[in-house]
C-alpha cells in the first residue's frame, strides 16, 4: 500500500469516527427534552433518534455538496478538480482533511466531557479552515464562493451559524407563549399527555432534521478526500457507499447516547414542561429542514439549545439558567477557532515528521488525547439512570451513579 492509498484510509476511517462522535455528541438535539420531561424513557429515545437519523441521512445531499465544495478551493475556473491539489494521490489535501478531523474530533470529546452542547457542525468546519490556512495558507480556503455570491464559508457555514440560533430561539418563543396563552386558555382541551405524544412526534422529526444535515457533513468530507486521491471526479454527487458508511456511523453514536450533554440541554438551561419540549423540538425541527433544503450547513446543536432558550423566554414564570447559557454561549463563540488551531496543529506536526509517519502519528495522538479523555469522564458518569436527577451542575465523582 502506497502513502497515498495509507493516508486515504486513514481519512476515511478517522471521517466515520467523527460522524460516530457527532452522533452521541448531537443526541440532545433532538431527544434531551423529551428524556426530561418523561416524554419518552432515555433509552427509547436514542434509539428512535439512531434510526430516523439511519433514515435521515439518506433524504437530501446538499450539506455534503457544501462541505465537499465550500471550504477548500478545490475546483479550477473550468469547475474541474484543481489537478495541483489531486497530483501525487492527492497527498496535501489529503491530509489536510486529516488534521482538520483529528482537531474536529479533539474539541467534541472535550466539549462531551464537559457537557457542553457546542457545535460539532462548527468543530468540523473549524478544523478543515484551520488546517487548510497550515497547509496552503488564507487563500486556499473558499471564503465566498465565486466573489459574486456567499456560496463559501461565509455565506455557507458562519453566517446560518449565527442566525440560525437566533431564528430558532424566536420561533420556540413564539410558538411557547402561543400554547401557554391561547392554547392553554381553553381549559381541557390539551393534556399534558397530550404535549406528550406531541414530543415523540416533534422529537421524531428532530432526529430525521438531524441525519439529513448532520451525517452528510462526514459524507462530504470523505467525498473531498475520494477527489483528492483520484476515485472521484463528479462534484456534483456523493458516492452510495460513503452514504451508507456515514448514515451508519451517525445512527451508531446516537444510540450510545451522549448522556453528558443531554443532561445539559434538558436539566441544565431551563427546567421544561412537555408544552415547551413539543414547542422546542418543533422550532428545531423547520429550521435545520428549511437550511438542509437549501444547504446550509448550520449547528444543529445552536438550533436546539436556542430552541430551548427560546421555550423558556416564551412561557410565563419559567427559570432561565443564563449562567448555564452564557457557558454554552462562550463555546459556541470558540468552537471555530479551536478546533481550527487544532487542525493546524496537527497539520503542522504531520508536516515536520512528514509521510505516512506523519499521518499515522496525529492519528496516534487523536486516540491517546480521546482515551484520555474517555478515561477521565468515568470519574463523573452520567448515564441512563442519572440523567433525569435533578440539576445541581455536572456531577462529581463522588455523587455520580455508578456505571
Amino acid at each position: 500500500m502506497d502513502t497515498a492509498t495509507l493516508v486515504l484510509v486513514l481519512v476515511i476511517v478517522t471521517a466515520l469516527g467523527f460522524d460516530f462522535t457527532n452522533g452521541f455528541h448531537d443526541t440532545a438535539n433532538a431527544m434531551a427534552t423529551s428524556v426530561a420531561t418523561g416524554a419518552l424513557k432515555p433509552k427509547v429515545a436514542v434509539l428512535l433518534s439512531a434510526c430516523l437519523n439511519l433514515v435521515g441521512a439518506f433524504l437530501s445531499v446538499e450539506v455534503a455538496l457544501t462541505v465537499s465544495n465550500a471550504v477548500v478551493k478545490i475546483q479550477t475556473s473550468s469547475g474541474a478538480p484543481d489537478s495541483s491539489l489531486t497530483a501525487n494521490g492527492g497527498f496535501d489535501l489529503l491530509m489536510i482533511v486529516l488534521a482538520g478531523l483529528i482537531g474536529a474530533i479533539v474539541w467534541n470529546v472535550l466539549t462531551w466531557l464537559l457537557g457542553i452542547p457546542s457545535s460539532s457542525s462548527h468543530a468540523l468546519f473549524g478544523g478543515l479552515i484551520g488546517a487548510t490556512v497550515a497547509g496552503l495558507g488564507w487563500s486556499g480556503v473558499n471564503w465566498t464562493g465565486d466573489g459574486s455570491t456567499l456560496d463559501g464559508v461565509v455565506g455557507k457555514v458562519v453566517l446560518p451559524g449565527v442566525l440560525s440560533p437566533i431564528l430558532a430561539a424566536l420561533v420556540a418563543t413564539v410558538g411557547t407563549w402561543v400554547v401557554f396563552r391561547i392554547i392553554g386558555s381553553l381549559a381541557g382541551t390539551l393534556t399534558d399527555r397530550g404535549f406528550r405524544w406531541g414530543q415523540v412526534g416533534s422529537a421524531s422529526l428532530v432526529s430525521l432534521a438531524h441525519g439529513t444535515n448532520d451525517a452528510q457533513k462526514t459524507m462530504g468530507v470523505i467525498t473531498l478526500a475520494l477527489i483528492a486521491s483520484g476515485h472521484w471526479t463528479d462534484l456534483g454527487a456523493i458516492p452510495f457507499w460513503v452514504k451508507v458508511c456515514c448514515a451508519l456511523a451517525i445512527a451508531l453514536g446516537t444510540y450510545l447516547g451522549g448522556w453528558r450533554i443531554i443532561r445539559t440541554v434538558g436539566k441544565g438551561l431551563v427546567e421544561i414542561s412537555s408544552p415547551q419540549g413539543m414547542s422546542a423540538e418543533s422550532s428545531s425541527a423547520a429550521v435545520i429542514l428549511a437550511s438542509s433544503h437549501l444547504g446550509f450547513a448550520l449547528s444543529t446543536t445552536q438550533v436546539a439549545t436556542g430552541s430551548v432558550l427560546g421555550s423558556g423566554l416564551g412561557r410565563p414564570g419559567a427559570e432561565v439558567r443564563w449562567a448555564v447559557a452564557g457557558r454554552m454561549a462562550v463555546a459556541w463563540l470558540i468552537t471555530m477557532p479551536c478546533a481550527g488551531v487544532a487542525g493546524a496543529a496537527m497539520w503542522w506536526i504531520s508536516d515536520v515528521v512528514g509521510g505516512a509517519a506523519g499521518a499515522l502519528l496525529i492519528v496516534a495522538i487523536l486516540l491517546a488525547l480521546s482515551g484520555f479523555m474517555w478515561m477521565r469522564s468515568r470519574l463523573a458518569p452520567i448515564t441512563h439512570e442519572n440523567v433525569n436527577d435533578e440539576w445541581e451542575g455536572m456531577p462529581s465523582a463522588r455523587t455520580a451513579a455508578p456505571v
